[in-house]
């Protein structure tokens, strides 16, 4: 009994952080009492013990375990705005009965977290520890139990990275903890202003301005900038980023949405606004969930031929493409930007308006930023409520950025080891039909079609496996494209990309979890199995990884010597 409960705990958030004592306590009812127990209401809120207390109700038990965890039906899918957006069935508006003459609070809580429940949004944070010496693995609750973390956003683990770490401790040493204030009042440093020329270098800008977050700088420059601009209209692509969505919602300027990369359609509502009237163009260079690329030669075409501006978040590009790590605009002009990184080259990069990028992903630490015209940057410091009324970023913090961002200016050698690896995964799967929705950047959303197979995939990867993969659900992803979210490091080795795969690879098998044909067969979905699938090539190019022949040729070759060996 103590060895179940020992292996329930590792599985269930809940079992892992709630005592015997508690448990206990939670399963036992006053005398007379006819509601379920405090236990069981749990159990009813969790996405396994619900569907499988569903099953118990409504038919006998079977032991089935393929039927029982079938994904479900296919629904068809639709973007998301927003993580405010309304969920996909109708929802009645909540009544709360109290002897009470005021309002209960406590009941409309637990309403609104029954509804994530009920639609299988509810979110399970992990207890993952990354380990600094040992990267990409860490620990969970239980300090011996070890897994590899195979969905970080540190894509390039500069988090640990000595050049950062040892510059931290020495900021730490001399400067202390905090930053002091706001940048306003004791918390503009020298460093945050050399950070700041740093990253306006880095995007062929004049300025530069660093914010507690991305979705910070996202959302006070958005509202901002268009709340000012008289009378502005913003065209958004259907799939940005949430900071950016509440950004233009708090702008309350009005907001054209345009079809995911469609550019018919976005010149189509244009077309439809006055040519004076001020716009803003808001997209994104990479989208982190499908992986797709922005066309950001069209967009800036569109812009210039109807005097929008541009407004292009690089934060899942920044460190990662480009020869300096400038981002998607910088790598289109690869070769030029190689030989002439300064503004005014020519390039793609210095037609875009204004840039936003984060220095908590690929750049290891936190904070975000924008990068644009002198006076459009003095315009935001002066008037953004998100960058004036909030303590600016420690010192440590910005001097580790500082260090990380010109390190990946002149070393490539991290972001060409993390494509190679995206490569050798994404080949990798595509031989066993384990379907990942086609993109040509560094990550790997593997579709699983629904909420429950996608929590039950990224469970059983952590407690079988040692693998930790977050489930991707509704509102991030459209209902019906639910998916893990995969994104390979430099620091992931050949052993462990295999165990990956092998781990995966039993986990379909034993749910009859849908292939691509599968996929296929039901006309396709997020871009899998479709009719006619597009031709996507990768956006860093063998040359550019220095590769003389594509990864999956090297692979082949790899197979071949090994058969012989054994042979």
């Amino acid at each position: 009994m103590e060895f179940a409960l020992s292996q329930a705990k590792k599985t269930c958030p809940f079992l892992h952080i709630t005592s015997t004592s508690s448990l206990r306590r939670l399963s036992t009812l006053p005398a007379g009492a006819k509601q379920n127990s405090a236990l069981l209401t749990k159990a009813q809120q969790c996405p396994v013990m619900s569907k499988a207390m569903e099953q118990t109700q409504t038919r006998a038990v079977s032991t089935s375990r393929v039927a029982a965890q079938k994904p479900t039906s296919s629904v068809k899918a639709k973007a998301v705005e927003s993580a405010g957006a309304a969920a996909p069935f109708a929802d009645k508006p909540a009544t709360f009965n109290s002897k009470s003459k005021h309002f209960d609070y406590e009941s409309f809580y637990s309403h609104e977290l029954e509804k994530k429940h009920k639609d299988k949004s509810y979110r399970y944070f992990n207890n993952i520890n990354r380990l600094a010496q040992k990267f990409p693995r860490a620990h969970t609750a239980r300090v011996e139990d070890e897994v590899t973390v195979w969905c970080a956003n540190d894509y390039l683990g500069m988090g640990r990275n000595p050049v950062l770490t040892e510059t931290m401790k020495r900021t730490l040493d001399r400067y202390g903890a905090g930053a002091g204030g706001t940048r306003n009042i004791a918390g503009n440093a020298d460093l945050h202003l050399r950070l700041e020329s740093e990253l306006a270098d880095l995007h062929h800008k004049e300025g530069a301005l660093v914010f507690s977050s991305c979705y910070v700088a996202n959302d006070a420059t958005l509202a901002t900038l268009a709340s000012k601009l008289p009378g502005c209209v913003i065209f958004s692509d259907q799939l940005n980023h949430a900071s950016m969505i509440q950004g233009m919602r708090h702008s309350g300027a009005q907001k054209k949405i345009f079809r995911h990369n469609d550019m018919a359609h976005l010149e189509e509502l244009l077309q439809s606004v006055d040519p004076a009237t001020p716009k803003i163009i808001a997209f994104e260079s990479v989208y982190s969930m499908c992986g797709s690329i922005g066309p950001i030669h069209e967009i800036v075409a569109l812009a210039k031929k109807y005097g929008a501006i541009t407004f292009l978040d690089e934060v899942h590009a920044v460190g990662m493409y480009g020869p300096r790590g400038a981002g998607v605009a910088e790598h289109l002009d690869f070769d030029l930007n190689a030989a002439h990184p300064t503004m005014g080259n020519g390039s793609i990069v210095d037609e875009i308006d204004i840039i936003t990028g984060t220095l908590g992903k690929a750049y290891g630490v936190v904070g975000g930023y924008i990068a644009a015209s002198a006076s459009l940057v003095d315009m935001i410091r002066s008037y953004a409520p998100g960058f004036i009324f909030t303590t600016s970023l420690p010192p440590a913090v910005v001097s580790g950025a500082m260090q990380s961002v010109k390190y990946l200016k002149v070393s490539n050698a991290e972001r060409q080891m993390q494509q190679i690896n995206t490569r050798v995964v994404k080949s990798s799967l595509a031989e066993l039909g384990i379907p990942v929705v086609p993109n040509p950047s560094h990550i790997v959303p593997v579709l699983l079609g629904d909420a429950a197979s996608a929590k039950l995939a990224s469970d059983e990867l952590l407690s079988e496996h040692g693998i930790y993969v977050q489930s991707i659900n509704y509102p991030t992803v459209p209902v019906g494209e639910e998916r893990l979210r995969i994104t390979p490091t430099p620091g992931h080795n050949q052993e462990m990309i295999d165990h990956l795969v092998h781990s995966l690879e039993t986990i379909w098998n034993r749910y009859g979890f849908r292939r691509v044909n599968d996929w296929a067969a039901e006309g396709g979905r997020a871009g899998v199995g479709m009719p006619t699938p597009a031709q996507i090539e990768p956006l860093w190019t063998n040359g550019q990884l220095g590769l003389e022949t594509p990864v999956v040729e090297q692979q082949q070759t790899k197979a071949v010597k090994q058969s012989s060996n054994v042979a």
